[in-house]
């Protein structure tokens, strides 16, 4: 299967679930993966920004990347999220993580430091000339602090070949138009921005790296898959079905939204790694509403 095969549609940037001392829970790992294998996603990202990456640490990290890729057994994609500030610890994760199982790295640009574009490009040069596979640039300026540009990415998409396609979550539709109407033609444009999915495709991007999808994945996936067939009759009820969901997963940062419906499921417990803290009672009780709408 190509990467375009592979990559196209849904992917979900799954959470990392917790125990209530902090420590990894397996169990509700093992039950969330076969939960979103299940509600048929294209692929998996592990350790992405959902899933907590900047708490997860050393060693750590090789047990998520193993653990899931030993229970998934290849039934769908996985992408490992490795990414940061600093491109030389970046290149060493690449030596360092075994990614039996992987099929390509997301990579987020690099934050706090916002460099220029240059430094952004010359980034993600270093990390294509290091890549043992395909990247996904990712595009996240609300949380970078530094957007990068439609000029740039284009730059990146152009120059370097293991760099397969971004993650475009910088909510600029000019952007996404301008890198969709000028990319290479194999080159994939992925919304990092569930609210804009659908629209997003419209003009022409290949699917979605989701969140919502963590707690309602078979729905969403069909959305996304109505859309790339070009039926907007059938994707437009199901797209806002999940705008106000959408709103509340994020009203309080993200994965504490998420995991709440998560936790409300039976799925996993509303649990973190601090700085990220449980979403508030009145939250709490808004998104209880919104489920049982549903």
């Amino acid at each position: 299967m190509d990467l375009r095969s592979k990559f196209t549609g849904t992917g979900i940037a799954i959470v990392t679930p917790f125990n209530t001392d902090g420590s990894i829970d397996w169990k509700s790992l093992e039950k969330l993966l076969e939960f979103w294998i299940a509600g048929k996603v294209e692929y998996l990202v592990v350790l992405g920004t959902t899933g907590e990456s900047a708490t997860v640490h050393g060693e750590e990290k090789q047990q998520l990347f193993s653990f899931v890729s030993k229970q998934v057994a290849g039934r769908v994609p996985l992408v490992a999220g490795i990414g940061g500030y600093d491109t030389r610890e970046v290149l060493q994760g690449f030596n360092h993580f075994n990614l039996e199982g992987y099929s390509a790295i997301l990579s987020v640009a690099p934050y706090y430091n916002k460099p220029n574009q240059e430094g952004l490009y010359q980034h993600y040069k270093a990390l294509n000339d290091a890549a043992p596979l395909p990247i996904m640039m990712y595009n996240v300026p609300a949380r970078t602090g530094q957007n990068l540009t439609a000029d740039t990415q284009l730059r990146i998409a152009k120059d370097c070949p293991k760099i397969f396609a971004t993650k475009e979550a910088s909510g600029n539709l000019e952007q996404v138009m301008h890198i969709i109407k000028n990319k290479p033609a194999d080159f994939l444009v992925i919304s990092g921005d569930d609210a804009l999915t659908l629209p997003l495709i419209a003009l022409g991007a290949d699917g979605v790296t989701s969140v919502v999808a963590n707690a309602y994945p078979l729905d969403f996936s069909e959305m996304v898959r109505a859309c790339l067939r070009g039926d907007f009759a059938t994707a437009r009820p199901l797209h806002y079905k999940f705008t106000d969901i959408i709103n509340t997963m994020f009203a309080e940062g993200s994965p504490s939204g998420v995991k709440f419906y998560l936790a409300e499921m039976g799925l996993c417990q509303h649990t973190f790694r601090q700085p990220v803290w449980p979403v508030s009672a009145s939250l709490q009780s808004k998104i209880k509403g919104l489920m049982a709408e549903i």
